[in-house]
């Protein structure tokens, strides 16, 4: 617990040495530009560095008003980009095509989890990965200049509250569920069937955006199914199944 703890300290104290490097190299670099407004981007910056977490420039605004810092979301916006292309910021544009903005420490590098369900962005970083990945672009005679790697799936709190059984169209794209119950009566029983989908099939969700149809396959087949016909398809997830 101790040990913990002195670890836990050092973090927050490299840390701090981190962004007082940062803050001083914005100065340096902002000023020798001369980028307008010197002061008010400075005072954003000071805000972005205690934010730890990925934000939008939305967010960012609303950060600011609550410290009682009131810029316009243009001034805030512009002020990010100026962070992203002078290396203090990096810009991220995750499946949901919003631009999130997180610190960008020299010589750091993370890859990210993103829950599908409710949004979070988990940070990780494994070096054992980093090594095979530089082995496997060696192999092929690449010369790697820059990755990035995104996880998408569910983070443990999601999972903890999925359900366990639920239509079809409720399902996340990408999921692995199996079929339980086929529902709305025998002639939607016999157009499921006729297609060829059954109970115990297992599907992988290939497109479910929350709107339109959806498309799923099984055994080697794609399936495109309306919300209306994935709402009869009662399934659960697969993971489950295979673990018995």
């Amino acid at each position: 617990m101790l040990l913990n703890h002195l670890t836990d300290r050092l973090k927050i104290k490299k840390m701090r040495e981190i962004h007082s490097h940062e803050r001083q190299q914005f100065e340096t670099l902002f000023k020798q530009e001369q980028i307008d407004r010197f002061h008010d981007r400075f005072r954003i910056l000071e805000v972005f560095l205690q934010t730890e977490k990925h934000v939008t420039s939305h967010e960012l605004v609303s950060i600011l008003k609550d410290r009682n810092i009131d810029f316009p979301h243009e001034f805030v916006e512009e002020t990010l980009e100026l962070m992203f292309r002078f290396g203090f910021a990096q810009k991220n544009r995750f499946d949901n095509g919003i631009v999130h903005y997180e610190h960008r420490h020299l010589g750091q590098h993370h890859d990210h989890m993103i829950c599908t369900k409710c949004g979070k962005i988990l940070e990780f970083k494994n070096d054992p990965l980093e090594q095979l990945q530089a082995r496997v672009v060696a192999g092929f005679g690449f010369h790697m200049l820059q990755h990035w790697m995104e996880i998408y799936g569910l983070c443990s709190d999601c999972m903890k509250s999925r359900e366990k059984i639920m239509p079809l169209m409720s399902a996340r794209q990408g999921e692995r569920v199996i079929i339980k119950d086929l529902v709305g009566g025998s002639q939607a029983r016999m157009r499921l069937l006729s297609m060829g989908l059954r109970i115990g099939d297992i599907l992988e969700v290939i497109t479910n955006n929350g709107q339109g149809q959806l498309v799923v396959a099984a055994d080697y087949q794609r399936y495109v199914l309306g919300r209306g016909m994935s709402q009869k398809i009662i399934v659960g997830p697969a993971d489950e199944e295979e673990k018995i």
